[in-house]
């Protein structure tokens, strides 16, 4: 019987080996043509570069006009993140431990939108006459609001969770309102709400949609549409388009292994009744 445990364990971790390949070696294939020539690098094969060429990072950096664009990128991710963090925390906090049929009510409000589609024609047309155009506060708000009904569900599951009884014994230590969220609460939710902003941040930052609609000039462009229009000038040159690829997926990489350890405490733990 320990055999066998032993030789499925065995096998699923040959699989799941198996599984990861799949998706890293396109991924190392991209990184290593990115150090190729122009010649090397149209051939797309799993080999070494004869000589490694850090000039096509330098070359795409001035050419793409990545400064700007990941300037734009890294606002938009990390503003709209704790702007979303910050929105979520309370609200959850509020609705779960308010048992009116109001607060029910909103909540699931809410959260419908996990599975209603997006229509950007007229929410283009609110930002228009809002003025939120073409500018960083209208995408902030907006990827923030994109972003309420997947990670309120996730938070308010998690608040859920948290006894009751913290709050009675804070509040008879003479805590308000106010002090019990900062104090009590927030320090409990440390983990979901790291999780939120990570996946979040990696949400926006590989969005493409949405800035397509709302930005019109390539001042304002994220690093998505700059990898697009790059494509478009350099499609003939598969090393330049490698080079832009790894430079996009850095910051996303960096970020995610930061955060992986939060994010699976926090996607299990709000799922389990204490």
């Amino acid at each position: 019987m320990r055999v066998k445990k032993q030789l499925v364990s065995i096998g699923l971790n040959v699989l799941a080996w198996l599984l990861s390949l799949v998706v890293l070696i396109p991924f190392v294939v991209i990184v290593l043509n990115s150090f190729k020539s122009d010649a090397e690098a149209k051939v797309l094969k799993l080999t070494l570069p004869v000589k490694f060429i850090f000039e096509n990072y330098k070359i795409v950096y001035e050419q793409g006009h990545l400064g700007g664009s990941f300037f734009n990128s890294l606002l938009h991710s990390t503003a709209s993140s704790l702007l979303l963090v910050f929105v979520v925390a309370f609200s959850a906090f509020t609705l779960s431990r308010n048992y009116s049929k109001l607060s029910k009510f909103l909540y699931f409000f809410l959260i419908l939108g996990i599975t209603l589609p997006l229509n950007y024609i007229p929410l283009m047309e609110v930002m228009k006459s809002l003025g939120m155009i073409n500018s960083h506060v209208g995408m902030i708000l907006l990827y923030t609001a994109m972003g309420i009904p997947i990670s309120l569900f996730i938070t308010y599951a998690f608040v859920s969770n948290i006894p009751k009884e913290l709050d009675e014994a804070a509040i008879m230590d003479g805590c308000n309102g106010i002090k019990l969220f900062l104090r009590i609460i927030v320090p409990l939710l440390t983990s979901v709400l790291v999780t939120v902003f990570v996946l979040n941040f990696l949400s926006v930052w590989n969005e493409f949609t949405a800035p397509l609609y709302m930005l019109n000039t390539v001042e304002m462009w994220p690093m998505t549409l700059a990898v697009y229009n790059f494509f478009g000038q350099f499609s003939a040159q598969w090393n330049l388009v490698s080079a832009d690829i790894v430079l996009t997926s850095l910051p996303v990489l960096i970020v995610f292994l930061i955060g992986q350890k939060y994010i699976v405490g926090g996607l299990t733990s709000g799922a389990v009744k204490g």
